[in-house]
Parts: structure tokens; sequence; C-alpha cells
């Protein structure tokens, strides 16, 4: 503890944003040059190092919180960066893309403001590069087993890193032309700008991991090869099952799920397309879902130039405040503002979203193209219609952010490793691995583990690194018998087939 009267007498001051009207007039990140280290480590030094630091039990990652908050007050950015990265592999990724669970169970927030973690997070991360504080770790001898990773999104990577550092030969498959999976393609680069991947990856590289893009693991190149070729096999082929909305007019022009629409804006950014396939720019713009992928396309399309944009939320507007069923320190529903809706405010004068609402149908013109959207206001439980509720909403552009219900249902990586699915529609983990229609015991494939969302369902990306670590220590013991490398506590560290 830095200063046991720190939070008393300093009060909660979060990192400031750009302003909004210069944001949305580029692509770079909301927080761009934003990191005040003075600031950083003044809100550092509100923490009290508490005796039972529930910070702790908020992050999946179990992060050293209080270590590194403070290492950060006193603007030893070394010691820091070495605590933060005992426990977490990619410090720049959960700092800008987190929605920070550590900070709601801070001891502080039962009854004041608690520390801006988060903040303090992302200007170690950054300090770690700024420094030199980030070189490769090449394993010191080779344990002469091979690893094949299936994905490199951050469950993968986390688990690629773990395990070459330790000495295994890791190869990552990756069936995209760039790696980095939803990182890569998924999250707009006003949220996190690619250099930090690419960074990583160069990293990771120099410490030996090897990488394959284009492999199309299930499909051109065979699975069951594949375990053949390796001593271990770990899946992190993420969520990508996307929800689908069965309403009339769904057959439309116009009408895009919202991951094939962040995939355009991306590949923009990337040099791929001079414009994106599919743009917002002058058009009246309605996603349907509520959630982060939601927000991510509101701040997309805001940027684009859409005419309009609205956000349908079958949910009712949350409360301000903590509910009884929500006590501290877990996460509450809170009604929370975002950046996109923030910028959305700032243009529009209003919040964008429309809650309790539910599609109904969508109307077209006598092109085919989307013109309308018919909504109508649900009861809040039953989520049935309320009769007389219904409406319409211009709509030339329908983005469908209604999230993923598991990993890829007809993907040749399920049938050729006879992977069974629970009953969430994730691959199914601890030795159900038989599945209908893949086969009978005897074809499943032993050495095979599954991490991140494809195991865990779609979650955060702290959750897909801390499932990546524990993935790396459950491969490491089935390989040498025994590990020393840590796994996260609740973090999903068995294998597939035992």
């Amino acid at each position: 503890m830095t200063d046991p009267y720190g939070f008393l007498r300093t009060p909660r001051r979060p990192v400031p944003p750009r302003p909004v009207e210069e944001r949305l007039n580029d692509w770079h990140e909301v927080y761009a040059g934003q990191a005040l280290l003075p600031l950083v480590s003044e809100q550092a030094g509100r923490c009290m190092d508490c005796g039972i630091p529930f910070c702790h039990n908020g992050c999946p990652l179990g992060n050293l919180i209080p270590e590194w908050n403070a290492y950060a007050s006193r603007g030893d950015w070394r010691a820091a960066a070495e605590r933060l990265h005992a426990t977490n592999n990619f410090p720049e990724f959960t700092g800008r893309l987190c929605p920070a669970p550590c900070e709601e169970a801070c001891v502080l927030a039962l009854n004041a403001d608690p520390v801006t973690i988060k903040n303090v997070e992302q200007a170690i991360a950054d300090e770690i590069w700024e420094r030199g504080y980030a070189p490769p770790h090449p394993p010191h001898r080779l344990s002469g087993k091979t690893v094949a990773v299936i994905g490199s999104g951050p469950a993968g990577l986390a688990a690629a890193q773990q395990l070459t550092r330790t000495g295994h030969t890791v190869v990552v498959y990756e069936r995209a032309d760039r790696l980095g999976g939803l990182l890569r393609y998924g999250i707009p680069s006003f949220k996190m700008e690619k250099h930090h991947i690419d960074r990583r990856i160069e990293q990771m590289q120099a410490e030996g991991t090897k990488f394959r893009t284009g492999a199309d693991v299930g499909g051109e190149l065979d699975a069951r090869e594949l375990r053949r070729r390796h001593d271990a096999v770990i899946i992190a082929v993420g969520a990508g099952e996307r929800r689908e909305l069965p309403v009339p007019g769904r057959e439309l022009v116009g009408i895009h799920q919202a991951m094939d629409y962040l995939t355009f804006a991306n590949r923009v950014a990337e040099g791929d397309y001079a414009t994106p396939p599919v743009t917002a720019e002058g058009r009246h713009v309605v996603i349907v879902g509520g959630g982060d992928t939601g927000s991510d396309c509101l701040g997309t399309a805001l940027r684009q130039g859409a005419s309009s944009v609205v956000q349908l939320d079958i949910n009712p507007e949350p409360g301000r405040e903590r509910t009884e069923t929500q006590p501290w320190p877990t996460y509450p529903k809170v009604y929370r503002i975002s950046h996109a809706h923030e910028e959305a405010r700032g243009r529009e004068g209003t919040d964008p979203r429309l809650f309790s609402s539910a599609t109904l149908a969508f109307e077209g013109d006598p092109a085919g193209r989307v013109c309308a959207l018919h909504l109508t206001e649900v009861e809040p439980r039953a989520r049935q219609p309320l009769p007389g509720s219904e409406r319409v909403l211009p709509a030339e552009l329908v983005l469908l952010a209604l999230g993923f219900s598991g990993p890829e249902r007809d993907s040749g990586l399920r049938t050729q490793y006879g992977l069974a699915l629970d009953d969430r529609g994730n691959f199914a983990r601890d030795g159900a691995f038989a599945a209908e229609g893949a086969g009978g015991v005897e074809d499943a494939v032993d050495g095979v583990f599954v991490a991140g969302d494809a195991g865990r369902g779609q979650s955060l990306v702290v959750w897909a690194i801390a499932e990546g670590r524990a993935a790396a220590a459950a491969t490491d013991r089935y390989l040498t018998g025994a590990t020393v490398l840590p796994a996260p506590v609740g973090a999903h560290d068995r294998p597939l087939v035992a």
C-alpha cells in the first residue's frame, strides 16, 4: 500500500477519451495518446491493497492488481510490467477490450468509486512496449514435443506462447489470411488498433512459435492427419455459429450479419478494399442486438456516415444501481454507456437504443432491398409482444448482432475429431467426446484439448486468455506428466479426452 488514505484524499478520475467530434472523423483508438502517466499513477495510489483483494476474484486471470497498482503509483513501470505479465500474456488487449469486472469487485465499490484498474492496466501495458520491457523469451531447451493450436484468437495465442516458452514446438493454424481471430477482424480499430496484434506475433515468432495462415483444419487440412503429426492439439476456434433472426423478410438485400459487416470494415483498414462491400454511408441503419458487437457496429456506422442509427435491445432498460439479486462483488447488469453510445448521443442528442424491443418483420422495396423494420415492444419477463405497441423504422441497412451459439456446427473439425456438443452448443469437455453422427467412442481422438469460446461459449477476451493459459498447463501435463505452467482459477484446464 502506498497511502492508506489515498482513496479518501484522491477522487476517482478516469483517463478521458478523445473528444467525440474528433474521433468520429478517424479510426484511431478512442484513447489514442490519452494515457496520462501522472494521472494514472495518482489513481493507482487509491488502491488500498486490501487484506482480501476481491478484484483478484473479479478477474478471470487472477491479475495481481494491488501489486502492480503499487508499482504504478510509484512510477516503477518495470516492476509493474513484471507483475502484470505474471498472469496476463496480452495486457494491451485486455486493457482495451475487457469490461473490467475487477472494478466492480473492488472493495471501494461497496460504498464509493472503485479504482480505475482498467486505465492503470492499459497504461502499464503501453509502457511495457514503449520502454522495451517485452523482449522475446525463447525456451532454454526444447522438449522434443510438438503441439498444434487451431485458431489464433486470444485463447490460441495465449496457449501457444505458454507452451513455446516451456520448450514445446508449437504451430498455430489459422483459417483466415491474417492472424488474430476476432481481434483482427471482429474488433474495430477505434477499440484496438491492429499493430498491438502484429508486435505480439513478432514477439512470439522470435520465441519460436510457428504460424500457418490460410489453414482450414477440418477442411482442406485433415484434422486427424494434424493429430498424427503432433503430440497434442488445442482447439481454440472460438464460437462462430451466429444466431439468426427467422422473421418475414429476412431474405431481403441489405440485411447482414454484424460480424460480416465488421470484417469488411476492418479489411478496408488492412488495405484489402478501397471501399467496404457493405457500408452505412448515407443510410438509415438498424442494429438488432444490444451487446458489445452491436455497439461496435454502431461506432462503425457512425464513422461511415450513416444518416441515422438505431440499436434494438430485447432486454428492458437496466437500472442505474445494483439490485439485491446482483450484490457486490458480482458484475451487475446496470445501465452503461459505451463510447459508441456516447458518440451517437453527441451527434443525435439521444441514446440510440430502444429497449424492450423485438423485430416482427422486414419490409422491402420493389427491387428487393430492405427499406423498413417492423418492431414491437415486449413484456420484460416473458418477452411477449405488447398489443398496440407496433411501429415501423426506416431501415436501409440492417445488422444482426444477436451473438453466437457455440462453434460452427457443420465444421469438418467437429466430425473428424468426433466432438460432441454440450447442452449450450459448445464442444463438450471432460471426456464427453462422442458426437452424434460422428462415430462412437473409438473414433474420438486422444490428446485433444479445447480452450476459449469453443468450449466455454461466447465470452470475454480476458476469459479467452485465461482458458488458453489453462489449456497450455493441461497440455504440458499431458505431454510430460507434470507442469509448472500456471492455470488461472476457474478456467477449464482439463483435456477433451482424458
